[in-house]
């Protein structure tokens, strides 16, 4: 990197020094390459060394985008909703037509969300039911099993939880090893 810094600074000095011979003076040339070679202007240059901002500069862009794209239309569906198309009416219901949960809302975006995001209040009420059916059922299962453990306990004569049965197999290939080193053994 020197040996290039320093053809360029020969080329820079040369490249003056041919202006300077060929040129009369106060030309433009001579102007140029002082201009040239001066590198940057008058005075000292310094860079001051200061704290990023890739982070503040991140933040406001993408709140812009944000902005931009969720919350201008938000506001224009909004505003459209409200300007043109306004709350229900209440009016008569034919005999024979039952209204959908949704057509209880006055304003179009409650009846949108009602319809299609939020579930209707007779599946809410079915999934309640449900939780509690469920608890009812789990309360009676240990229920019976406090009163199957109590009387186990009073009788003493049940095998418990804990217990678990030998395999029949093994039982009887030990029960013949023991046999047969008991007779090789003797008394």
């Amino acid at each position: 990197m020197t040996v290039f810094s320093s053809l360029t600074r020969s080329a820079a000095t040369l490249a003056l020094t041919n202006s300077v011979l060929r040129a009369p003076t106060g030309s433009k040339i001579l102007q140029n390459a002082i201009q040239f070679r001066q590198m940057g202007g008058h005075g000292h240059k310094t860079m001051f060394i200061k704290p990023s901002r890739f982070q503040w500069d991140k933040f406001k862009d993408m709140l812009h985008y944000f902005v931009m794209i969720g919350l201008i239309p938000i506001t224009v569906i909004v505003a459209y909703c409200n300007i043109f198309v306004g709350p229900a009416q209440l009016a008569e219901i034919p005999k024979d037509y039952e209204p959908k949960h949704w057509e209880y809302h006055s304003h179009p975006i409650s009846r949108f969300l009602a319809r299609y995001i939020y579930p209707s209040p007779q599946q809410e009420y079915e999934k309640m039911c449900h939780a509690m059916f469920e608890e009812n059922e789990k309360a009676q299962l240990r229920k019976l099993e406090r009163e199957v453990k109590a009387k186990m306990a009073d009788r003493q004569d049940y095998q418990a939880y804990y217990y678990h049965p030998a395999i029949t197999k093994y039982h009887k290939v030990s029960k013949e090893a023991a046999d047969y080193l008991e007779s090789i053994r003797g008394d």
